[in-house]
């Protein structure tokens, strides 16, 4: 690749970062807008713990008679429990909902986050300062959503860094499901999880490549991965108790993708360390904090969550019952679990999954079948064992969402795969393949967008003409407005993956 043809390419990685970051910004703020006041999963939980993270309580107080931490709430986030009088009934509309801040409320939350890791709670907290009530939470997952589309749009940007690109963007669009932006756009650290580990799964194995053989093709220094990969992966580590073993997890799988010559390299290289160290002492302190501060899962008693007090043997057989009701929850289950897309409706996200597989088993050789094959099975067993190792104690509340970090991270490893050379003869499929799947995976989250409008503007017991006839409930500037820009922006993000397509299909020493 002569001088040019490198600039050229990192130019055009450099444009694809900063769309993806725009158009996946856009995507979860009007996610922000649109979902009524602490209706994301665990949001009011999640909510208060920021809220009194950012007015000097780090971690909450124990009360006596009360389950759980207890946090102290400004004037201006009184809590109301009549907030969530919609949650868990998909037919009853938000206009029950209460005001945040409102006289009525409570000056204190009792939060099963309040001893949690600090580090999102800080990132998103701030907006409290500013402006109280229903605006300060908007504000709030608007920074939310602006930190999980920087990580998404790294993840593009690492995406195009090197000529072994060319079924990448179809696969990291996968990164914009509905669930995916629409949790990153609510204060839950589950988005921040989610993004970061899009991020790292992309610029670890660009960072590895970097370290083989014909790792000079990459476009940008191995400075600037490392910056990549340890900003991930920082996050990620502190994002829920669980992320140093998420951490572990995705190098592991990565460095098998990649096979141990990289991996070697790049343990070899002595500036490796300073970065890897970098990341050990976030690792480290995530650990402590969890150890040490009591964030992990408190006994629960029988009748909260199935199975509490069960065995590991009997959670895992559980665990494995649920992998398809949790791959349907990872798509298309929004709010408390009362916002349940049709089944028909997630076939659009399975026919482009199955032919991304597809094509990469047909043509894979025996090492990439057995790197495919160990992506599908950690898919599947990572959920059973971290779960039946704690069903005893927590019982099973793990939550399709909870997997969307191996399960994207599975699909890069693929679209990964596809992109080499061993996969050359279904090469020429690849622009088609991403435009039609870019348009289907877009038209999707359209509708996942108006269906959630729907169930929370009328109920589901009502016509969905309802909405244009009676509205009950309206978010900011009106459902017409947002599920409108939903959908350009739905759109324009099928455009955007469709021509990130075409120029990663280009040859490598052709102009971008």
């Amino acid at each position: 690749m002569n001088a040019s043809t490198r600039a050229a390419r990192r130019t055009a990685a450099n444009r694809a970062g900063l769309v993806g970051f725009a158009l996946t910004a856009i995507l979860g703020i009007l996610w922000a807008f649109a979902s009524p006041i602490l209706s994301a999963p665990d949001e009011n939980a999640h909510a208060m713990k920021a809220i009194a993270q950012a007015h000097g309580q780090l971690v909450g107080e124990e009360v006596e008679g009360v389950m759980h931490l207890v946090v102290r709430l400004p004037d201006e986030f009184r809590y109301d429990p009549a907030l969530l009088c919609y949650a868990g009934d998909e037919n009853r509309s938000a206009d029950c909902g209460a005001e945040l801040g409102g006289e009525r409320g409570q000056d204190w939350f009792n939060t099963w986050t309040g001893a949690y890791n600090p580090v999102y709670y800080a990132l998103v907290g701030w907006p409290s300062l500013l402006l109280g009530g229903d605006a300060g939470l908007i504000a709030m997952r608007v920074v939310s959503a602006l930190i999980g589309a920087l990580f998404v749009g790294a993840a593009f940007q690492s995406a195009l860094a090197s000529p072994r690109q060319r079924w990448m963007p179809l696969v990291l669009a996968f990164a914009a499901l509905p669930l995916c932006v629409y949790l990153m756009g609510s204060v839950n650290p589950n988005g921040f999880e989610i993004a970061a580990s899009v991020a790292l799964w992309m610029a670890l194995l660009r960072l590895l490549e970097a370290h083989d053989d014909d790792g000079s093709d990459v476009v940008f220094s191995t400075t600037w991965l490392w910056v990549v990969t340890t900003a991930a992966a920082a996050a990620l580590v502190t994002a829920r108790a669980l992320g140093p073993l998420w951490l572990v997890v995705i190098v592991a799988l990565a460095a098998l993708t990649v096979g141990w010559r990289p991996v070697r390299r790049l343990f070899t290289t002595a500036r490796s360390y300073i970065w890897i160290a970098v990341i050990a002492v976030f690792g480290l302190f995530s650990l402590g904090w969890t150890l040490l501060g009591g964030s992990l899962s408190s006994q629960a008693n029988e009748g909260d969550a199935p199975l509490v007090g069960a065995g590991f043997l009997e959670g895992a057989v559980y665990m494995l019952r649920l992998t398809d009701e949790l791959l349907q929850q990872s798509i298309g289950e929004f709010g408390w679990l009362d916002a349940v897309l049709p089944g028909w409706s997630l076939w659009a996200v399975a026919a482009v999954v199955a032919a991304i597989v597809f094509l990469a088993v047909g043509s894979a050789d025996r090492r990439a079948a057995v790197v495919i094959a160990v992506a599908v099975a950690a898919c599947v067993l990572v959920p059973v064992l971290v779960q039946s190792r704690s069903v005893a104690q927590t019982g099973i509340i793990w939550q399709g969402r909870y997997g969307l970090f191996l399960y994207l991270g599975a699909l890069i490893l693929v679209g990964w795969l596809l992109s080499s050379p061993y996969a050359e003869r279904v090469a020429w499929m690849s622009v088609r393949y991403t435009w039609l799947g870019a348009v289907m995976l877009s038209a999707f989250g359209a509708y996942a967008f108006l269906f959630v409008m729907y169930r929370y503007v009328v109920g589901l017991d009502d016509r969905i003409t309802e909405m244009v006839l009676a509205p009950e409930w309206q978010p900011p500037g009106g459902w017409m407005l947002l599920v409108g820009l939903y959908s350009l922006a739905s759109a324009a993000f099928a455009v955007f993956v469709g021509r990130l397509g075409a120029i990663a299909a280009r040859p490598a020493d052709a102009s971008a």
